[in-house]
Parts: C-alpha cells; sequence; structure tokens
C-alpha cells in the first residue's frame, strides 16, 4: 500500500495540472489571440508548405524535455548552451515564425500570451493547413525558466518499436498514442545519415528493394534528404502507415511499426480509415501537448520566446 499511495496521488496531480487548461482561455484577456497565429501560420504555409513537419517537430521536441514549456525556443548565451544546441535540435526550424507571432501578441496583448502556447497552436493550424484534421485545443499553459543542453534525450529514429515505447511511456503516453504521432512522419522528411546503415553495404532486407535503390542513388549526396512518406509529401494523412505496410518505411523506427507484434495492429487501422487516422492523431497530440505542462504560478510569459525574462521581472497572465 506505501507504494500504491504515491502514484495515486501522482495521477491526481497531473490531472489537476492540466485541468488548469482550457479551450478558449484568452478569450477575455487576448481575445485575437488565436486569430493572429492563424494568419501568420497561414502566411508562411503559402510560401512554405514545410513548416507543417517543422512545427510538428519542434512541438515534439519541447514537450518531451521538461514538458511543454518553449524551452526549445531559448537560446544559447557564451556561458550557458540551452537545449536548441542539443545535436537532436540542431535540424529543427521555425524559430523565426513563433519570433513573428509573439512580436505581434505582445502588440495586441502584452505579458499575455505565453510561448508554449504558441507552439501549441501553431501547431495545431499548421496541421488543419496540411489537410490534418481542425481540433480544439486546450491552452493556458506557462513558459518554462530551465533550458539545459544536457537535459536533451529524445527517442531516435534507429530505435525499435519496444525501446522508443518507453520515451514515450516515461511521458504518460500510450503504445496507441506512439504510433499514431509518429504518422506525423507523413510530413516529413530525413537526413541520409539516419538511415544511410539501410542501404549499405547491403541494403535492408525489410525494405521494398524498389525504394532502397531509388534511396541508394538520392542519398548519393552526403547532404541529402528524403521524403518519410514518398506519396503525399506535404498531407497530413494516413498515407504513411499504407506505405510502410508495403515495406515502404525510409527509418528503422517507421518500419519496426509493422514488424512488432503490439504495433502491427495498430499501424493496419490506421491505415486502413483516414477518418480513425485523422481522430487518433488529434486525440494523441491534445495529449502530448499536455506533458509535464507549467500552470498557475508556475513558470512566466515570457516577452521574448527566445530569452528569460530578467530576474526581477514578473510577468503573469492576467486575472481572467
Amino acid at each position: 500500500m506505501k507504494m500504491i499511495l504515491p502514484l495515486l496521488f501522482l495521477c491526481c496531480v497531473i490531472h489537476l495540472v492540466s485541468a488548469q487548461l482550457k479551450v478558449g482561455f484568452y478569450n477575455s484577456s487576448c481575445p485575437q489571440t488565436e486569430t493572429i497565429i492563424q494568419q501568420a501560420v497561414q502566411k508562411q504555409f503559402n510560401s512554405d508548405r514545410s513548416i507543417t513537419a517543422a512545427l510538428l517537430r519542434m512541438h515534439f521536441h519541447d514537450c518531451f524535455v521538461r514538458g511543454c514549456d518553449a524551452s526549445i525556443l531559448i537560446k544559447s548565451t557564451k556561458s550557458k548552451k540551452s537545449e536548441r544546441d542539443a545535436g537532436p535540435n540542431q535540424t529543427v526550424r521555425g524559430f523565426e515564425l513563433i519570433d513573428t507571432i509573439k512580436k505581434s501578441l505582445e502588440t495586441a496583448c502584452p505579458s499575455t500570451v505565453s510561448c508554449a502556447d504558441i507552439i501549441t497552436l501553431a501547431t495545431r493550424d499548421a496541421v488543419a493547413l496540411a489537410g490534418g484534421p481542425s481540433y480544439a485545443i486546450p491552452t493556458g499553459r506557462r513558459d518554462g525558466l530551465v533550458s539545459n543542453e544536457a537535459d536533451v534525450n529524445l527517442p531516435g529514429p534507429s530505435l525499435t518499436v519496444s525501446q522508443a515505447l518507453q520515451s514515450f511511456t516515461n511521458q504518460g503516453l500510450s503504445l496507441n498514442d506512439m504510433v499514431t504521432l509518429l504518422g506525423a512522419h507523413t510530413v516529413g522528411v530525413a537526413h541520409c545519415n539516419f538511415f544511410q546503415n539501410r542501404l549499405s553495404p547491403v541494403a535492408d532486407k525489410t525494405m521494398d528493394p524498389a525504394l532502397a535503390a531509388q534511396l541508394l542513388k538520392t542519398c548519393a549526396k552526403s547532404t541529402a534528404t528524403a521524403f518519410l512518406d514518398q506519396n503525399t509529401s506535404f498531407t497530413v494523412d494516413n498515407q504513411f502507415f499504407r506505405q510502410i505496410m508495403l515495406r515502404k518505411g525510409i527509418l528503422n523506427i517507421d518500419q519496426d511499426l509493422t514488424l512488432d507484434k503490439s504495433s502491427a495492429p495498430i499501424v493496419s487501422s490506421l491505415a486502413a480509415n483516414d477518418n480513425v487516422f485523422r481522430q487518433s492523431f488529434a486525440n494523441a497530440m491534445i495529449k502530448m501537448a499536455s506533458i509535464d505542462i507549467l500552470v498557475g504560478s508556475a513558470g512566466n510569459i515570457r516577452k521574448n520566446c527566445g530569452v528569460f525574462n530578467p530576474p526581477n521581472q514578473k510577468v503573469d497572465h492576467k486575472v481572467l
């Protein structure tokens, strides 16, 4: 009983923290919040459809390190390296868009909207623009006060399903959540060095031979990249799952989803029905966006997403 009580208490705390988020959190304090974010994302998407993949990756990398607190946005200083400079985050993009949105929101409603909520809402809007599900997501997150390069320990593309699942369960996510969230690869790309070992010196037998031959040519240049979804590369849909069932998964973790007995049935279900994928993806994104969030008096609201507020500057949400 002594072991159970702390676990029950922890579950209750997590539920109570998440419950402090609500859809339309800024309706009174900054009613134009979601419109400003949506318009900025729309403008970026019109000129660069890859922004959807960039924001999905940023959101995932942020939430899996210290929770969804925008700690990934903090710039390193001469004396201290932040999450932004960690190896896995070297290719994260979209920082300029978040800064642009923050600048507009600070003009409209100073010290009101958190950078953590900006990432969450911008990602939601980018998914919808790319043909994915539209979903309402609770807001009210606050920004973190810590960002350390050494804290970044993200699941890599060469892992097996069982290895990757440990990282997801550590964040309170299920196997179904993990498989569904990896469906974000439907708009992603990967640098060749992340899957080169599956191409040579001998092609991985679990990869479609024609795809392996094609990728070998693509990766003749060391800086080359390949779409993880070879079919609808800029659309958030279930085509990624259909392709990995045809042995067209590029990353090891993607293909292993169809080989592992625990995840294979989930892949089949998502591949068979795009509506099932859309609902599952929306649910998983909402769940991920609640990982270790800061609410109430925890954290603060940054004036500049890439820089911590000065120690003597207290910036809080306006009372609703």
